[in-house]
């Protein structure tokens, strides 16, 4: 039932691409049949141009002779001889097979061609130029050696001072002459005459046939399409078999041109148009059908796979679940490490801090027992004395407890703005303990407050694991020496320089787990790992070289976007 109803769908759809052919087909026909039947019309009125102003040199040629005095002397009774010379060098000169000089009787008395002996009055040239007029005529000449030739024959008037006219011009034009020099085309055109006698024509099989009979010209018949008349043609091989034929009135020489177009080049582009809308028409139907065809597979494979994919999703389901357990605990990790890593900075700093405590802390029981003392004695002035370098003590043991505090704890709140001068005078303070112990020179002077896009505890420990990891490159040195200096920009940038041994493999210092320690030193190859985790995470760049005399760790880091303005500004 299936395959049944899809053959009819099939049949109706070609049934409606051969019905929208044919449509194109006949559209594209009439618009074919318009631009040749243009071009024709405009080719033919050319032709008849042409012709005409051929004929009518040979008009003005009569009337100009019939001006000349030569002629009028020959009509007077005088001598003959300059008026034949004078018909000879004007034929040879212009073309013309003859010329004659005809008195009122039709009596020749000058002629350009020998033997030409009466004319008949009552011929239709003659008549009409002794009555006054220009005549003209077309007609066949025999010659006496069987040739036949084609004239067309104009007579003009030659007048007396006061009277009549005298005499006639007659200018003989033979047409084979023109045809000569017609221009070559792939059309046919001719020209009848009133006898219906195909006169003129570039085509010498249609010469004198009867236009309006059937003798002698090609059997055709007549249709008309949109207005237009084809004719079926059987003139053989130089004549289309089917032709569009247009048709045109010369009234000046009493014609008809008429010419014959090929519609083949019609029949082929309209031919070609139809066949092109059929393919694309079949091309559409085909895509169609196979994409039918497509989705009826699809659907019969989306039954059975519904349940798979069924199945599937719950395994994504699943598998996405565990995806984000292991995020979640890939984050704790990480922190974790972080927080390790600061624990692993205290260790080292462990030493320097509990001296920087543990002297104060006896000055302070110092400084007590003494002011104890002066009260004794009643010396105020002294244990106030006493008492303020008590509280001097106790501020920094409160201020570098604070800053391990802080140091130590989690931090989890968002990027902010972040003075960056304090970050580093607060990583200096934490490791100025380890660094007097292990006889380490510290450069670093603070400029100016300047402030930059990141998490204020995170950035110090960046800073303690720079500073300690370049005290700790610096053990065994004569020289130990770190420079920190602050460079403004954009982006601003922190350069911590050493004076150890250099790195040994710039590309991998920033590898979790790489270390160049000796086994059992403290550390685990992570500090330089989560520095670089942190400041990637604050968008910005840190990385590591030699200088010749030792190491430079560079952090560049995206400066607070207020300040920018204003450095623009």
């Amino acid at each position: 039932m299936v395959k049944s109803l899809r053959s009819i769908w099939v049949l109706a759809f070609l049934v409606a691409v051969a019905l929208f052919s044919a449509g194109v087909w006949g559209v594209a026909w009439r618009s074919a049949l318009g631009t040749l039947a243009e071009r024709g019309r405009t080719d033919l009125t050319l032709a008849s141009d042409r012709l005409t102003r051929h004929l009518f040199r040979y008009r003005e040629l009569a009337v100009l002779l019939a001006d000349h005095p030569d002629m009028k002397a020959l009509l007077d009774g005088r001598s003959a001889s300059d008026a034949r010379e004078l018909l000879r060098a004007m034929a040879d000169r212009t073309g013309a097979l003859g010329i004659e000089l005809v008195d009122r009787s039709g009596l020749v008395l000058a002629s350009s061609r020998p033997g030409r002996g009466r004319r008949s009055p009552d011929s239709t040239p003659l008549r009409r130029a002794l009555n006054g007029a220009l005549g003209a005529t077309n007609g066949v000449e025999t010659a006496p050696s069987g040739l036949t030739r084609r004239l067309f024959t104009f007579a003009a008037p030659v007048f007396s001072d006061n009277g009549p006219a005298r005499g006639a011009v007659l200018v003989e034009v033979d047409i084979w002459l023109f045809e000569q020099n017609w221009p070559t085309t792939a059309t046919a055109t001719y020209f009848v005459n009133d006898a219906g006698q195909v006169f003129v024509t570039n085509r010498s099989e249609l010469t004198l046939t009867d236009r309006f009979g059937d003798e002698g010209f090609p059997a055709h018949s007549i249709r008309r399409w949109f207005g237009q008349e084809i004719w079926q043609l059987d003139g053989g091989p130089y004549l289309p078999s089917r032709a569009l034929h247009l048709s045109e009135d010369i009234h000046v020489i009493d014609m008809v041109g008429e010419t014959l177009l090929d519609t083949a080049p019609a029949v082929r582009t309209a031919t070609l148009q139809a066949a092109v809308a059929a393919a694309l028409c079949l091309a559409f139907g085909a895509v169609l059908l196979v994409l039918a065809e497509r989705r009826r597979a699809l659907s019969e494979r989306l039954a059975v796979e519904a349940a798979a994919n069924a199945r599937l999703e719950a395994r994504v389901a699943e598998r996405t679940a565990a995806l984000s357990q292991a995020n979640e605990d890939l984050k704790r990790t990480q922190a974790e490490l972080v927080q390790a890593g600061k624990l692993s900075a205290l260790g080292q700093m462990s030493a320097g801090i509990s001296h920087e405590l543990n002297q104060p802390l006896m000055a302070i029981r110092s400084f007590a027992e003494n002011a104890t003392a002066f009260l004794d004695r009643d010396r105020p002035q002294k244990a106030a004395q006493n008492l303020g370098r008590i509280s001097e003590l106790a501020n920094r043991m409160g201020r570098i407890i604070k800053n391990l505090r802080a140091f130590s704890r989690n931090e989890s709140e968002p990027l902010g703005r972040v003075d960056l001068v304090q970050v580093i005078h607060t990583a200096v303070e934490l490791t100025e303990a380890r660094l007097r112990v292990d006889g380490v020179d510290l450069d670093w002077t603070p400029p100016a407050a300047c402030h930059v896009r990141a998490g204020e505890v995170r950035l110090v420990q960046v800073m303690v694991n720079l500073i300690n990891n370049a005290a700790d490159a610096m053990a065994g040195q004569a020289e130990k020496r770190i420079e920190i200096k602050l460079l403004h920009g954009n982006p601003l940038s922190v350069t911590v320089r050493d004076t150890g041994p250099g790195i040994a493999d710039p590309d991998k210092i920033f590898e979790p787990f790489y270390t160049t320690k000796q086994v059992g030193d403290e550390g685990m190859g992570l500090g330089l790992s989560i520095s670089y985790g942190l400041v990637q995470s604050f968008g910005g760049r840190i990385r590591g070289a030699n200088t010749g005399r030792g190491a430079v760790f560079t952090v560049e880091l995206e400066p607070w976007a207020d300040e920018v303005e204003e450095a623009a500004q």
